[in-house]
Parts: C-alpha cells; sequence; structure tokens
C-alpha cells in the first residue's frame, strides 16, 4: 500500500497554501501548513517547499502510518495529523475504530485498521465526525470554522475515490 505519499501530501499542501502570519491563527507564522509554533527552531519564511514535504513525511505521515493504510484512512489521518496534531489524530482514529484509545499508533490499531480497510465507510465517518466535534470545541471556531469543517467534508471525499 505504499505510494500514497505523494498524492497525499500535494492534497494538504493545497488545503495549506503558503504564507501566512494570521495574528488570529494559535500557530502564529505558518509556511506550507508548517507553524513557527510547532517547529520554534525553524525559519519558517525561508522554508521551501521540498523542506516542507520532508517533514511532513517525517513527522506526520510515519506518525499515522500512511503507508501501512488504505487510501480512505491513510489520507484522513494525515490530513488531521497536520492540521490538528498527530497524537489527536491517532487518538480519534482509534476511537473511531474502537479501540483502546492511547494515541500511539501500535499492532492493536493496525490490525483494526486493516481488517475494516475494505468497509471503511463507518470509521471513516465516525472519525471525521469526530475531528469536526473537536474543531468545534476550539475558541477560535468561530473564525475557521466554516473552513475546517469545509476541509473534513472535501477530505472525507477524496478518500473515497
Amino acid at each position: 500500500m505504499t505510494g500514497w505519499f505523494e498524492k497525499a501530501v500535494e492534497i494538504v499542501l493545497e488545503k495549506e497554501g503558503l504564507l501566512s502570519d494570521d495574528p488570529r491563527d494559535n500557530g502564529g507564522l505558518t509556511k506550507y501548513g508548517i507553524s513557527q509554533k510547532a517547529y520554534p527552531g525553524l525559519d519558517i519564511r525561508g522554508l521551501t517547499r521540498a523542506d516542507a514535504i520532508e517533514i511532513y513525511r517525517r513527522d506526520y505521515w510515519r506518525a499515522v502510518r500512511g503507508d501501512d493504510l488504505a487510501w480512505a484512512f491513510a489520507l484522513p489521518l494525515f490530513d488531521c495529523a497536520v492540521n490538528q496534531g498527530q497524537g489527536t489524530a491517532v487518538a480519534l482514529f482509534q476511537h473511531a475504530l474502537g479501540v483502546k484509545v492511547d494515541g500511539a499508533f501500535g499492532p492493536a490499531t493496525l490490525g483494526a485498521a486493516q481488517k475494516v480497510q475494505a468497509t471503511p465507510d463507518d470509521v471513516l465517518s465516525r472519525f471525521m465526525a469526530a475531528r469536526i466535534v473537536r474543531y468545534a470545541a476550539l475558541s477560535d471556531w468561530h473564525v475557521y470554522g466554516n473552513g475546517w469543517a469545509a476541509r473534513c467534508f472535501h477530505i472525507a471525499l477524496l478518500a473515497r475515490r
């Protein structure tokens, strides 16, 4: 199931955009979705697209074991890890799968995901709903909520293609 990363990272980069320094954004200065808050020692303004892609592969794709999953799960988990955090992505996925929620993507999580990947719709629906509920609890939901919800719906549609 390898080979999904290149497709997934292009989708996420399209969602994340280029340089942003919105004072309402808790992440602060951000480029290609890589924030100064998450990477305080990184020169965000000087970040190249290639560097951002490597960060995504190393710190986000691998955290959600994207190479071990069907596309229907790999894309949504990767997108969630990028936008909501790696531990959050895994915990929400574990909850959707009905396995122990510990935020660590281990053998039990992988086994449960592989068991249902041929018929992923129920798990995918629960996962995406949990993402939106988590967003809605944030203090800046009123600023970014419509965009976050639209992103979740779009990712879910792409995950089923």
